[in-house]
């Protein structure tokens, strides 16, 4: 069995990540003790890529929870489901990173990097068939950000063959008052530039916009997180169940990123649903695949119409028909062939699988690679620049470690990555 090993960091890390267990333990019938309630094999068959089965049959998210806060773990702990995790994989520091990328980085969260690495080397010893590891983390604060940033270069190192998936949360001045904020998500993309093999992008500027807009609902953090867990168990669904395309994440990532950097995809769940109100209107495919490609109910604030595609994958959850699904993105491809690169042949990939989420009839998760992303990292470029050309709040970092000049290349670095999605997005057939 091919297993995932999953680390949530920081904040916004574990509590977005405790909502993806909830719902995928309750996709797979795993009750919050741990043991199998469920009434189907299909919900077995895979569950080892997510779950070790321990003493007297209990399922064990292989999972690592890390913060510099220990505030946010107590929480976790205190959930329905705090009991579902081990009790040493729970990894805490003594106070937060006061949202200083450096802190987490090369200060307080190098003090933790051995407990860590040790949590992390048991769960990949228990795996028959590691594929590689999936970080939750948001990058406008300090942990999930600069510890996190410091996580991937160790574990870089020690498991360079695996598959390296992130699940990124993206700050905006909307959702949050951290003044910092450009500073800390600039100089986590320059890692992740690097690192990644595969990040999604989750722009709380565009999850605010689904809230208000969309849903019309409240925009609190447990209605982001709602967002977000959809969106990261639509996207695992063919890892957890049986399916015939993009069924690992190697497989996946190989279809998604054409080159090494260019690996950053934009998401986006249909139907979409709040927090308070789970009913579905009744729905066709024609409709899933007309809202798939809405821009506004994609999680990262960028006109999709504005760029072009590179690629993209769509998972479809429920009882459909192989045959229309294939034909309605066919012909929506053929509708908006501007948009995909010519360039790159057969570059819309579609997954089925037959159990749809629960309390739905049908469902699709999309992810795009497209050169429109560009305008995410653009608007946190330039709060980033405004803000280094004062030198604000700058001794925050150097006072922890970091080098002034560091501040010049790290913002190089993502300059260059807006530049290479410009450049595909203008390239001739």
């Amino acid at each position: 069995m091919r297993e995932l090993v999953v680390l949530q960091v920081g904040q916004c890390g574990n509590h977005t990540g405790i909502k993806f267990w909830e719902i995928i333990s309750d996709e797979h019938g795993v009750s919050p003790n741990g043991s199998f309630h469920g009434e189907s094999e299909l919900q077995l068959e895979r569950m080892n890529v997510y779950y070790t089965e321990a003493m007297g049959g209990r399922f064990v998210p292989r999972c690592v929870l890390i913060d510099l806060d220990p505030g946010t773990q107590n929480t976790v702990r205190g959930s329905p489901f705090g009991r579902l995790f081990r009790p040493e994989n729970f990894i805490a520091g003594r106070a937060g990173s006061g949202n200083n990328w450096a802190k987490g980085r090369y200060t307080d969260g190098l003090e933790m990097m051995d407990a860590v690495l040790d949590v992390v080397r048991k769960e990949a010893e228990g795996c028959d068939h590691l594929q590689g590891f999936q970080i939750i983390h948001s990058i406008g604060g300090g942990c999930g950000s600069g510890m996190g940033s410091a996580i991937m270069d160790q574990l870089r190192d020690e498991w360079s063959d695996k598959i390296f998936n992130n699940f990124t949360v993206l700050p905006s001045p909307k959702v949050s008052d951290v003044v910092v904020e450009p500073y800390n998500s600039i100089f986590s993309l320059d890692h992740l530039i690097e690192t990644s093999d595969l990040t999604v992008i989750l722009d709380n500027e565009a999850l605010y916009d689904i809230c208000n807009h969309v849903l019309k609902t409240s925009c609190s953090f447990a209605d982001l997180n709602h967002l977000i867990s959809t969106a990261i168990c639509g996207i695992t669904t063919c890892f957890r169940f049986p399916g015939q395309l993009n069924s690992d994440l190697r497989k996946l990532a190989v279809n998604l990123v054409p080159f090494p950097r260019v690996h950053f995809v934009a998401p986006c769940f249909v139907p979409l649903t709040s927090r308070d109100n789970q009913t579905y209107k009744a729905i066709t495919v024609p409709n899933l695949v007309q809202q798939m490609f809405d821009a506004k109910v994609l999680m990262a604030a960028c006109n999709p119409l504005k760029g072009r595609y590179l690629t993209c994958a769509a998972v479809f959850r429920g009882r459909l028909s192989v045959a229309e699904v294939e034909e309605m993105m066919l012909n929506t491809q053929d509708k908006n062939s501007t948009h995909f690169v010519e360039w790159i042949p057969n570059n819309c990939q579609t997954a089925l699988c037959d159990i749809p989420p629960r309390g739905m009839k049908m469902s699709a998760t999309f992810m795009g690679n497209s050169t429109a992303i560009q305008a995410v990292f653009g608007r946190i470029q330039s709060a980033y620049s405004s803000m280094f050309k004062r030198k604000a709040f700058i001794h925050w970092y150097t006072g922890e470690g970091m080098e002034e000049s560091e501040f010049l290349s790290t913002e190089s670095n993502v300059l260059d990555l807006i530049s290479e999605y410009q450049q595909y997005q203008e390239a001739p057939a």
